[in-house]
């Protein structure tokens, strides 16, 4: 069985084997250190991660949008009917993703007459990703990264 007394003289407490264990205000800061580092590291370590999940939500939403405008203008029977529905379609896949359809752009290529059969038609999107947490904040217009994306569909023979 060990104990220990305390020897108010010295201001320390001494064993039984009788070394001297020091006592200094400090005692019980080690929490709070702990917590102090913890919120220092992982604030931006969590932000990364929210960051990551934006522009890859992002590349989701453009490989969707620039498959769904190419295979809607290729089923339309004029062009200027077509390149508005893919448009539409465009702003619907990077809207339902959460994205703004404004900070995305859609382009449309093709090799000879758009409606041609056989024709191959190129649509590509892209769009800027905001940084998580700071596109709320007025006159602020940080992005993260520009996500794109293209797809092709041929124009078919019997329409």
């Amino acid at each position: 069985m060990r104990s220990s007394r305390v020897d108010r003289a010295q201001g320390s407490a001494v064993g039984v084997v009788g070394r001297a264990v020091a006592t200094t205000p400090e005692q019980g800061s080690a929490v709070v250190e702990f917590v102090f580092l913890a919120v220092l590291l992982m604030v931006p370590a969590a932000y990364l991660v929210l960051t990551v999940g934006a522009v890859q939500g992002g590349a989701y939403a453009v490989v969707g949008a620039a498959d769904q405008a190419a295979k809607v203008y290729v089923l339309q029977a004029e062009e200027g009917a077509a390149l508005q529905a893919a448009d539409q379609a465009m702003e619907m896949a990077i809207a339902d993703m959460g994205f703004d359809a404004a900070k995305s752009t859609l382009t449309i290529s093709c090799d000879g007459s758009c409606l041609t059969p056989g024709v191959t038609v190129r649509a590509h999107v892209s769009l800027r990703v905001g940084l998580p947490l700071v596109t709320g904040i007025p006159g602020v217009n940080l992005s993260a990264a520009t996500v794109e994306s293209a797809a092709t569909q041929k124009v078919g023979r019997f329409k």
